[in-house]
C-alpha cells in the first residue's frame, strides 16, 4: 500500500515538473505583424545554439567534396588535430541526439532541418512570449514566425524552435532570423542573425 502511494506521488511530481518546464511546441503564426520596440534591461538573451541537421553528415561532405585531392608531390596530413576531433565528436553527438528514435528513413527525413535553442533571462516576473521570425531561401523576403508563451516567469529559461521536415525540404534552409522577447505586445529583447535587415 505504501509502495503504490510512493510510486504515484513520484509520478505526479515528475509530471508536474515536466508540465512546468515549458516543453510545449511553438505555434506557427499565420501572419507576422510588426510590434513596437521598448527594450528593457529586465530581459535579455544569454546565449543560443543553432544546428543544421542535413541528410549527409558534415565529415562525409568534406571528404567527398570535389577538388579536395592533394596536389602531386605534396604530402597531405591525414592526422586530425585534437581540436577537430573534439568538434567532430560534439557535432556527431548533436546529430545522434536529434535523430534518436527515428528508425525509418521517413522518420529521419522528418527530423532534418534547422534547430534553434535560445537561452534567455527575465529579472522580474512577467508574461513573456518568445517569437522566432525567419526567412527561408526559397521564399526570399517572406517572413514566417513561431511563438511560445510563458505566464508569470522569472529566471533563466530555454526555448527551442525548429524548421524541419517538409517545411525544410519545400522552402529551404533558414537564411536569416531574429528572436524576440515580447511583453504586453512590445519587444523587450532581441537577438538576430547578421543577415536580418
Amino acid at each position: 500500500m505504501r509502495f503504490t502511494a510512493v510510486i504515484s506521488g513520484f509520478i505526479s511530481y515528475a509530471l508536474a515538473v515536466f508540465a512546468v518546464s515549458g516543453a510545449e511546441e511553438p505555434r506557427v503564426l499565420e501572419e507576422v505583424k510588426p510590434l513596437p520596440v521598448a527594450l528593457s534591461k529586465d530581459f535579455e538573451f544569454r546565449k543560443m545554439n543553432l544546428f543544421s541537421l542535413e541528410q549527409t553528415p558534415l565529415h562525409q561532405r568534406e571528404h567527398n567534396a570535389p577538388g579536395t585531392k592533394s596536389k602531386p608531390g605534396k604530402l597531405s596530413s591525414t592526422a586530425p588535430s585534437s581540436k577537430s576531433i573534439v568538434q567532430e565528436a560534439s557535432i556527431t553527438f548533436e546529430r545522434q541526439y536529434r535523430l534518436f528514435g527515428a528508425v525509418t528513413w521517413l522518420d529521419q527525413r522528418q527530423r532534418f532541418g534547422d534547430y534553434f535553442d535560445f537561452f534567455w533571462r527575465a529579472r522580474r516576473p512577467a508574461d513573456i512570449t518568445v517569437r522566432l521570425e525567419y526567412r527561408q531561401e526559397k521564399l526570399h523576403e517572406h517572413v514566417q514566425g513561431q511563438e511560445i508563451s510563458y505566464h508569470n516567469v522569472r529566471g533563466t529559461h530555454k526555448t527551442e524552435f525548429k524548421v524541419i521536415g517538409d517545411d525544410y525540404f519545400d522552402d529551404g534552409r533558414v537564411i536569416s532570423w531574429r528572436c524576440l522577447l515580447i511583453e504586453n505586445g512590445r519587444i523587450v529583447a532581441e537577438k538576430r542573425s547578421y543577415m536580418w535587415e
